[in-house]
């Protein structure tokens, strides 16, 4: 039975939050998804693949997937590249829809625990109603954004390796702030621990295009003092990131960051 539109959306979502070595029939969230949409685990696992199969990130690395994806996956994932934003938003919309019919709401469909969505009460004034749900979306949005990149990244910092989540960052490379276009984009992130989430945002360290390599800011480097930042920190110029799973940082994203701080 073909795929249609929407269920390919809704796959393209569990897709974004699932390590690529969990594309498989026994995964729990695979096997829910194939509830919902009728099929077998083994059809929705292989549908995952074949999405893989496009990801160039995948396919640089000889993991072709099982090459069978259709002129729809091709479609869409054009689209996906395309306008990150909107494709996304499809996406997470088809996959609500059938979590609805098992009477889920957004955050249960996607198992976003309490703690991943910090309380809209802190807020200095008490939004309204209205403000409080564009608040709610604002952070599931971050928090997929975050499940989207620790994903591809296989968990660790892109750096050190570290696999604690608790201490890992989806770090923007160009920030929210100044590029809408790029807020959701999981190829505008990488994982880092906080050390180096710090040092990017500040411009410290930057990370080349097309070779990943880590470049440490002449600044730092003039100034170090002291033998844990030179150990940590610049010692690590030259040095190639652990690249991602998928959703390999974008290149163009990459040379605006190093142009900003170069």
């Amino acid at each position: 039975m073909n795929w249609t539109r929407a269920e390919l959306l809704a796959a393209l979502h569990l897709y974004l939050q699932l390590p690529f070595g969990q594309l498989h029939r026994a995964q729990p969230r695979i096997v829910q998804l194939a509830g919902w949409l009728g099929r077998t685990p083994s059809s929705v696992a292989m549908k995952l693949v074949n999405i893989a199969s496009l990801d160039p990130a995948i396919t640089a690395t000889g993991r072709a997937g099982l090459n069978k994806a259709s002129q729809l996956d091709r479609d869409v994932w054009a689209e996906l590249t395309s306008s990150w934003p909107a494709v996304a938003q499809a996406a997470a919309v088809e996959y609500e829809a059938l979590a609805a019919q098992k009477g889920l709401n957004p955050i249960e469909a996607d198992r976003i625990a309490p703690t991943e969505l910090p309380d809209v009460e802190d807020e200095a004034a008490a939004p309204t109603t209205t403000e409080r749900e564009a608040l709610i979306k604002v952070r599931i949005s971050q928090v997929r954004f975050r499940r989207w990149v620790l994903a591809s990244y296989g968990g660790r910092c892109c750096v050190t390796g570290l696999q604690e989540p608790r201490l890992l960052i989806a770090s923007h490379i160009v920030p929210w702030s100044e590029s809408p276009a790029n807020r959701m984009n999981p190829r505008n992130g990488l994982c880092l621990s906080p050390l180096y989430d710090r040092a990017f945002d500040q411009g410290l360290i930057t990370i080349t295009p097309r070779s990943l390599k880590i470049r440490v800011s002449q600044q730092l480097r003039d100034a170090v003092a002291d033998a844990y930042a030179q150990q940590a920190l610049v010692a690590l110029d030259g040095m190639q990131i652990r690249p991602p799973e998928r959703l390999r940082p974008d290149d163009e994203l990459l040379a605006w960051h190093q142009k900003r701080y170069t």
